[in-house]
């Protein structure tokens, strides 16, 4: 039907944070043997790009982007869009989680995670916003999290579910933003992921009930395809059987 068909990857390009490792790594793999562009923000792009070859297809390149040095977020979308000559998705998947409760942690801990957490993705989105909006079809996907959406009992991580929360603000607040030039944003939920950021994490769901990051990385592709039509505030995709998620 006109209007409805998911855009094309080709000729678009995307830039992703945390790319280097674990699900950031394969939102990368997926993204590229989709034909999208891709333009990839890390602490250490040699390192990265040695361990996470992309060979062949669409152009990679490689950046330095650290959330804890706010000036990173600006170059490293300055730089995408000099060696592509646009930008039309952005991902913020780099996160940190660190166990903090009211019994347990410090103040230092929250930090760390709003800066990475929350602080990060306002900076990336801040400096990649024109771009998204030239595009006419930008797409800015926030990897957030059902700790986003509730606190699941007693065990669940609080100082990292507050820094979720807020993304999910920071979200619908760049659906507002950029909405008018047809830049469509979402807040992808999922449950727990399988890799190292929840290892040995307190009640998490069990390892065998866990998402693979190629699971996750497939709907983070779909949403980057979506046209404009489809408004996709949140997409929650949960691990376990809960009332409301």
């Amino acid at each position: 039907m006109e209007g409805a068909a998911l855009l094309p990857a080709s000729g678009r390009v995307v830039a992703i944070s945390g790319a280097g490792r674990g699900l950031g790594a394969a939102i990368a793999r997926r993204l590229h043997a989709e034909g999208f562009a891709l333009a990839l923000g890390v602490r250490d792009p040699v390192r990265a790009a040695a361990h996470l070859p992309l060979p062949g297809g669409p152009a990679v390149t490689w950046h330095g982007y650290d959330a804890t040095r706010p000036d990173t977020a600006a170059s490293w979308i300055a730089a995408s869009v000099a060696a592509h000559g646009r930008l039309d998705g952005l991902v913020n998947n780099a996160g940190i989680l660190r166990k903090l409760t009211f019994e347990e942690g410090s103040e230092d801990d929250l930090d760390a995670m709003w800066q990475v957490n929350v602080k990060g993705p306002f900076r990336a989105i801040q400096a990649a916003l024109p771009h998204l909006r030239a595009s006419g079809e930008g797409r800015l996907v926030n990897i957030a999290s059902t700790d986003g959406k509730r606190i699941r009992d007693p065990s669940a991580p609080l100082g990292y579910a507050m820094t979720k929360h807020a993304l999910m603000a920071l979200t619908h607040a760049a659906r507002f933003a950029g909405h008018a030039d047809g830049l469509r944003a979402t807040a992808l939920c999922p449950g727990a992921i399988d890799t190292d950021l929840i290892a040995g994490l307190v009640g998490a769901t069990p390892a065998a009930g866990r998402l693979k990051p190629e699971t996750v990385a497939e709907m983070v592709c779909l949403l980057l395809r979506l046209p404009n039509q489809a408004h996709v505030a949140e997409l929650i995709v949960n691990t376990r059987l809960e009332a409301t998620l």
